[in-house]
């Protein structure tokens, strides 16, 4: 799999669908290019650990999905995993079979996602003053 590296590609994946393990998040989003090569990127914040911690997290999630990457990847779509401490209490075995898991669950929200954009969108200016009466301000009605 490809990484990312730019915040802007990271922004970008944070805006998409989350999934929450014991070790990580998963957050998935659709790339324009449904051809596009996935792309993965890795993240651990200073609140699990020193960079010692931080490292070791961060490489056994890329371990896990390098080894897991030609189940899990499909195209057209980029991926963020977001390390916990308790990834480094996991045994090996759980933490790939929960890689699967939230990548499957993401694949599947994100299909739904996919689906709900295809379909005609309603007038959001209908729906926003929906409710909205000429009221004066202070009378019941």
């Amino acid at each position: 799999m490809r990484r990312l590296k730019k915040r802007a590609e990271f922004q970008a994946v944070a805006r998409g669908a989350r999934s929450a393990r014991r070790g990580f998040v998963l957050q998935s989003a659709v790339v324009d290019d449904a051809e596009a090569e996935p792309r993965c990127g890795f993240t651990v914040t200073k609140k699990v650990g020193n960079a010692v911690v931080r490292n070791r997290v961060r490489r056994r999630l890329k371990e896990a999905l390098r080894l897991e990457a030609e189940r899990v990847a499909r195209p057209g779509r980029d991926h963020v995993l977001i390390g916990r401490r308790e990834s480094l209490d996991l045994s090996f075995a759980t933490l790939r079979a929960d890689l699967l898991g939230a990548f499957a669950q993401a694949h599947k929200t994100l299909a739904k996602i996919e689906k709900s954009e295809g379909a005609p969108r309603r007038s959001q200016d209908r729906h926003a003053n929906e409710g909205h009466r000429d009221k004066t301000p202070g009378t019941a009605g």
